[in-house]
């Protein structure tokens, strides 16, 4: 039996008047990556960051890794075990890549602020072992070469590919990545496809919400569809483009699967 790494289930959320998620769960196993879409204010945003700890849930139980989390806030979701990427970019634009990729390894440091003010022999051995695994993960995801580059200088699609090295520097055990292929051009496309495959094939494990419903559909293991805070569907791509609530809800008839 599959290992299961986030199990969350009866989450509601609401803003003022509206009730943006009702009973909302899902389940996510090892070595999956697994799909969240619906048509826009179908609620998803909204569960991925109850999730990362982003919002505050009304109600819902949450585990990871099979112990309970509070989703309360970001920082703690990733000591945790959650790293995300946001759908606007969020790097330090004035450090280098590999400075970025740095700080998301500092959430598993060890030497604290004390061997960091007195710079202790702990403390340097430490941070020479951080730029390392740095390094490694810049080249893991394909921009190994602008490790000095200031992250405002690289490319879009590079600059995408570098939230995901510093997200993965946090030794996650599910990785979030919202909306990863928003703004990208079709070349940016394939070689994201290509680099989620990978960290797929690695055995990690990615939850992710798209647009791109060719992209998921060619990507994902597992596929859950929200429409109005609510689910409506859960299952393989294949599964889900057969699905006529689904098909109504949000894809047309003309991606029904053949």
């Amino acid at each position: 039996m599959s290992e299961v790494v986030l199990k969350v289930a009866g989450v509601s959320k609401r803003f003022g008047g509206l009730q943006a998620l009702s009973d909302v769960g899902i389940t996510i196993t090892k070595g999956r990556v697994y799909g969240l879409i619906g048509p826009n204010g179908a609620g998803k945003t909204t569960f991925f960051n109850v999730i990362t700890g982003l919002y505050t849930p009304d109600s819902g139980s949450f585990e990871l890794g099979g112990a309970p989390y509070k989703p309360t806030a970001v920082h703690e979701v990733a000591k945790a075990g959650i790293a995300r990427t946001f759908q606007n970019i969020r790097l330090f634009a004035e450090m280098t890549a590999l400075e970025n990729v740095m700080v998301g390894r500092h959430v598993r440091s060890q030497s604290g602020l004390v061997g960091a003010v007195f710079r202790t022999g702990s403390f340097k051995a430490e941070e020479k072992a951080i730029a390392e695994r740095a390094q490694e993960l810049l080249d893991y995801v394909g921009i190994g070469k602008y490790a000095e580059f200031k992250a405002r200088t690289l490319s879009y699609g590079d600059q995408r590919r570098l939230e995901i090295a510093r997200a993965l520097a946090t030794d996650p055990k599910l990785i979030a990545l919202d909306e990863p292929a928003a703004g990208m051009n079709a070349t940016e496309k394939v070689v994201l496809r290509e680099l989620i495959d990978r960290i797929r094939n690695d055995g990690r494990t990615i939850l992710l919400i798209e647009h791109d419903v060719k992209l998921v559909m060619g990507l994902c293991d597992r596929v859950t569809v929200l429409d109005y805070g609510k689910q409506i569907a859960e299952g393989t791509p294949g599964d889900v483009q057969k699905n006529e609530k689904v098909i109504e809800a949000y894809l047309g008839a003309g991606h029904k699967a053949h």
